[in-house]
């Protein structure tokens, strides 16, 4: 094809999915409670009072779903495991209908040549664990190393790659530091503690999966990763975003690839919430005891700006600025800046050699409906794919070991704190109906895994052919 950007053969060309933003069914074959379906019943936690009861529906649809992704050509799934669907209490009892629901699941991916990749823990904590403690609690850490060994034992025979956690540190931040996600909580110290916890179970989770003795099996977590642009030129902003860069990115990567927490971030930490005393000796051999891939989540920058007024003061002493006027939005109002995605691959594998990366989410919110013809006609999706796919290229190119390309996300679905209103999904997903349709975006995409690269952009307005 004229002017096509060849991948190399193997790539994984996938989606991405979790479960309790596409599931539904919270109370179906003896699932447990977790703590977004707690949060969810909290006034104003969820734009518009939204939830995951019924989300997508694909507990029941997951064949349908999975249908399209065929339709599409895939050859790789990213999903997640409920924990309250197999553990139910997050401790003992195993409940032998969530394994056998998820058993069925993988053997329909696998019987259309979809490879998966499973997450162990987006976010969806049972709400019993949380009650003694959650993440600010270190027990936390070892039952979800027992979970984990669970899905191995269960699935191990079906999937080679398992991410652990996926992005500790929005987990951490949202979820304790702020108190926009599940939990709940507003407690910076205990933001330290549940980040240090959600790593130490990927630690024991990876080591729990190397007792598997299945020589192919791979784990790595899935990070919220974020470039980091000083706002100026200035010495002051240039220490900003890399005082910004260790609490964002390097906090997470340094010790999980065995360097430990970054003096600077450590010093820091302990300067606003007092000693780390809850890493005890050994918790950091655990953690950096081997990662076998790198899941790259990127979205967009941080453009960031030395706090002069605060510095010294504040906990953070740098602030985010909302971005450049000239450059384009997502309808979140993130910026598009596919070129950093490039800069970012190129700096992991700089930064952690020899290490494999999957980009494990990339998406964009585009509220595109469907027109008068029935089709979504999304352009600007279209394009911002042929960005990042154009951009993982240059970074093939330049040697970084990018394995494969897993879109966020397959369907429109439950985002969390903004309900139904963001669309990400290369498949829209009517809230009423639940019929799905597959976005001008979902075929341009198709066509670019059947032609294994990124293929020229189609005429603007919609005027794509459907492959």
């Amino acid at each position: 094809m004229p002017g096509l950007l060849a991948f190399p053969a193997g790539f994984r060309w996938g989606t991405s999915t979790s479960s309790y933003q596409v599931e539904g069914a919270v109370d179906a074959d003896g699932r447990g409670e977790s703590i977004w379906d707690r949060f969810c019943t909290v006034p104003g936690a969820v734009e518009n009072g939204d939830s995951g009861e019924v989300a997508c529906d694909q507990y029941h649809r997951y064949r349908e779903d999975i249908e399209l992704m065929a339709s599409l050509g895939l050859n790789a799934h990213r999903l997640s495991l409920a924990w309250p669907r197999i553990v139910p209490d997050g401790v003992g009892r195993v409940e032998q209908r969530g394994l056998d629901h998820y058993a069925r699941v993988l053997d329909a991916l696998l019987e259309h040549g979809i490879e998966p990749l499973v997450t162990l823990y987006h976010w969806d904590l049972p709400q019993p664990l949380q009650d003694r403690g959650g993440w600010r609690h270190r027990d936390t850490a070892e039952r979800f190393a027992e979970f984990a060994a669970v899905c191995f034992d269960a699935f191990g025979d079906r999937v080679r790659d398992w991410v652990t956690i996926n992005e500790p540190w929005i987990a951490g931040v949202l979820g304790h530091q702020l108190g926009l996600h599940a939990p709940g909580e507003k407690d910076l110290a205990g933001s330290a503690r549940a980040m240090h916890h959600l790593l130490l179970g990927h630690g024991l989770a990876a080591g729990a999966l190397r007792a598997t003795g299945r020589p192919d099996a791979r784990v790595g977590v899935a990070y919220s990763l974020f470039p980091h642009t000083p706002a100026t030129d200035a010495p002051d902003d240039h220490a900003a975003a890399h005082a910004s860069d260790g609490y964002v990115n390097r906090w997470f990567l340094d010790p999980v690839h065995g360097r430990g927490y970054p003096g600077d971030m450590r010093e820091h930490w302990e300067r606003v919430t007092g000693p780390m005393d809850f890493v005890a000796d050994g918790d950091l051999d655990v953690i950096g005891s081997g990662s076998d891939f790198i899941g790259v989540n990127y979205y967009t920058r941080r453009l960031v700006a030395a706090d002069a007024e605060e510095a010294g003061h504040a906990p953070w002493p740098w602030r985010v600025e909302p971005g450049r006027a000239e450059v384009p939005r997502t309808d979140l109002g993130w910026e598009i800046v596919p070129d950093d995605l490039t800069a970012l691959l190129v700096r992991l594998h700089r930064d952690y050699p020899g290490v494999p990366q999957l980009i494990t989410e990339n998406g964009a919110v585009f509220g595109d409906e469907p027109g008068p013809d029935g089709a979504v006609h999304d352009d600007r999706r279209i394009g911002f794919l042929h960005g990042h796919l154009a951009a993982v290229h240059r970074a093939l190119q330049c040697g970084v070991p990018v394995e494969g390309y897993y879109h966020w996300s397959l369907v429109d679905n439950f985002e969390w704190a903004m309900g139904y209103r963001p669309r990400f999904g290369l498949v829209h997903v009517d809230r009423a109906t639940q019929r799905r349709t597959v976005k001008d975006s979902g075929h341009w995409y198709a066509r670019a895994v059947a032609a294994g690269g990124v293929p020229p952009l189609p005429p603007p307005a919609g005027n794509a052919e459907t492959p």
